[in-house]
């Protein structure tokens, strides 16, 4: 496959974020691949059938290989954490002013949501190689972001929803690391 690219000349590289199932050949789709004279047309039918088990509105990033021979190939990732957050909580947005003193929090997030978001995103092609527990760090960084908080687990249930071999995520702050716990 990359000798077939390598023959083509890659022409260069787009990046969208679309909403699942609705690609159209209006703007930003339509700008972005028109400018490299790509089947506009042809983009939107196969991102539509590839997305169409997606929710509804749901956004979807999307990288496109533009060729000089004007064809392209094109990647789906998952989507963005913050809409895994926001779907997992039922929020439409999160906190105006996380981290301010005062602000509310935007809602509280389970560590087995987090995990659940984690293996979510380790399907990505290019976060397979990142272990859970580092996706799980980056989840509840995206949530403190967000103004969202993490549910501490009762003690005597901390090891209910964890991976196996794989400890919760350091979800105070603090600057000890997790140590994986034996399985």
């Amino acid at each position: 496959n990359i000798v077939r690219t390598m023959s083509r000349g890659v022409a260069g590289t787009i990046r969208l974020v679309i909403p699942a199932g609705k690609a159209t050949p209006q703007p930003p789709v339509g700008s972005a691949l028109g400018q490299r004279g790509l089947n506009i047309m042809q983009f939107c039918k196969d991102f539509n059938d590839r997305t169409s088990d997606y929710l509804p509105e749901t956004p979807v990033p999307v990288f496109i290989t533009a060729f000089k021979d004007r064809s392209f190939e094109f990647v789906i990732k998952t989507p963005p954490v913050s809409h895994l957050i926001k779907k997992a909580l039922s929020l439409k947005k999160g906190s105006q002013t996380p981290g301010m003193p005062g602000s509310l929090p935007a809602g509280s997030l389970a560590p087995e949501a987090v995990y659940e978001i984690a293996r979510a995103k380790q399907q990505d092609e290019s976060l397979k190689h990142i272990p859970l527990e580092s996706l799980a760090r980056m989840v509840v960084g995206s949530a403190r972001s967000m103004g969202v908080t993490i549910a501490t687990p009762l003690s005597d249930s901390s090891d209910a929803g964890a991976e196996p071999g794989v400890a919760e995520p350091a979800l105070e702050g603090d600057a000890q690391s997790a140590v994986p716990t034996a399985a």
